[in-house]
């Protein structure tokens, strides 16, 4: 087994608590800027996922739409106790559906996100100085800018060192255009924890600072998801940031919150929830969907009670574990 790179942070296994996660909807609910933030997200969302399950491939496109391995098919087919081509049918597609709304899906939510929250979305070519940027803002005289991933194990050894030559070679340039000597790179990762990250995002920082002069960097990556040096008078922090950690960068502690409330109230019909005791396959779900410690005169105006399982549900994806109190 290959051993772990010296420096290489330890990923705390995080939990997150049901009693937390109907605080932060209260606050959201309490404070009238959130609430109009959420409903102004929600109308966003509604619009560009009407657009974006619009484009998807349809059940009548061609059969080379539906690119899935045929061995694949075959094993799925023994697995289910298939006989039929039309039984195999009905499944292609929704498997075709959730592989190509991965990446698209998270452009589409930082599209919607970032200007809802001050920051610009940086548009740029390939293999231009601002390819690796998806979204930049100045605040304090610090330029706050960000390269955003759907997911936590997005990244590979060449990308990695692709992103850090990026940050060396043109953090100069960015804090010139923007007229600071303070830049802050964020490699943002949409959903999951630093445990669940292949460590290839925290490769981004050491191999950053294999790329300067040893007497420049002054915060080493080691033990750490951060890292900054200077050069030519600009000071440059690099940070990994995943899950809730980005969103908590990109717009406060109840960020995440906002974002999870407005996505369901754009995609979640408001209706009857699963009943108590509804059995999934999923082996822990039940437990994660819960609303049993929900206080029963609990209510807030911008989810419907029957809504609240879908919150836990999302919320299970910002943390390692759901405690139910």
């Amino acid at each position: 087994m290959a051993r772990a790179h010296p420096g290489l942070p330890r990923a705390e296994r995080r939990t997150l608590r049901k009693s937390e996660i109907l605080g932060s909807l209260r606050a959201v609910d309490a404070e009238r800027a959130s609430t109009q933030r959420v409903l102004s997200l929600e109308n966003e969302f509604r619009r560009r996922v009407q657009t974006h399950v619009d484009a998807l491939p349809a059940r009548n496109a061609g059969f080379e739409k539906f690119n899935t391995s045929p061995f694949v098919l075959m094993i799925h087919c023994m697995k289910r106790g298939y006989s039929r081509i039309s039984q195999m049918e009905s499944d292609i597609l929704p498997a075709k559906l959730f592989s190509s709304m991965e990446t698209s899906a998270g452009r589409m939510v930082e599209a919607v996100t970032l200007p809802a929250y001050g920051w610009e979305i940086v548009s740029s070519g390939m293999h231009s100085p601002n390819s690796a940027l998806d979204g930049k803002r100045i605040e304090a005289g610090t330029l706050h800018v960000a390269t955003l991933k759907s997911g936590p194990r997005c990244l590979n050894d060449e990308m990695s060192e692709n992103f850090a030559d990026s940050i060396v070679t043109h953090a100069g340039a960015w804090a010139a255009e923007a007229d600071v000597r303070r830049v802050d790179f964020s490699y943002g990762v949409l959903y999951g924890t630093p445990r669940l990250s292949n460590k290839k995002d925290w490769h981004i920082l050491r191999n950053v600072c294999q790329k300067v002069s040893a007497d420049t960097i002054t915060v080493s990556p080691s033990g750490r998801w951060d890292c900054a040096f200077q050069r030519d008078g600009i000071t440059v922090n690099v940070a990994v940031r995943i899950g809730s950690d980005w969103w908590t960068h990109l717009g406060g502690t109840g960020c995440l919150t906002e974002v999870c409330t407005a996505m369901i109230r754009a995609c979640v019909t408001p209706d009857d929830a699963d009943p108590p005791g509804q059995p999934y396959t999923i082996a822990d779900l039940s437990r994660i969907v819960s609303t049993a410690s929900v206080p029963g005169d609990f209510n807030v105006s911008v989810l419907q009670r029957s809504q609240l399982a879908w919150l836990f549900f999302l919320m299970r994806h910002f943390c390692d574990s759901l405690d139910e109190t």
